[in-house]
């Protein structure tokens, strides 16, 4: 292990280090049960090779963990028959991240009170039209193919 991936939980899970309840594995992703269990079934899912967040995540690696989200994502539901799931992701300490090593949370909800709620609040008023295309177009000059 790198001195970076030495102190990452994740890591050391999937070193064998840390137990953990396996949800599914392939060569390149892993996938297991979030030992807070925000509501049952609630899975967390990464790629083998240690990045920090997704800005620092090569296309291939993100293709190969996204192309397994669905695949879990739906054991899930065979599973549990959720009534819906939020798939989130959190990038540095601002945005909620606690471990930085890239990781998929897939959180099935089984209705109000189920222990989970993203709340933010809505700027539409805020910004108009041709506010909105501005912005659009910063990011857009910004993507690198």
């Amino acid at each position: 292990m790198s001195q970076e991936t030495n102190d990452c939980i994740f890591c050391k899970i999937l070193a064998g280090e840390i137990p953990s309840a396996k949800v599914y594995e392939d060569e390149n992703v892993f996938a297991f049960l979030d030992i807070s269990q925000v509501t049952k079934g609630h899975t967390l899912v990464i790629p083998k090779a240690h990045h920090k967040n997704i800005y620092e995540t090569p296309a291939p690696v993100a293709e190969k963990l996204f192309s397994s989200v669905p695949k879990v994502a739906n054991a899930i539901k065979e599973a549990y028959s959720p009534a819906g799931l939020n798939v989130l992701n959190n990038n540095e300490e601002a945005a909620g991240q606690s471990v930085f090593h890239l990781h998929i949370h897939l959180i099935p909800r089984y209705g109000k009170g189920d222990g989970f709620g993203a709340v933010w609040e809505t700027h539409t008023k805020e910004y108009s039209s041709d506010d909105l295309q501005q912005i659009a177009s910063d990011i857009q000059s910004k993507i690198k193919n």
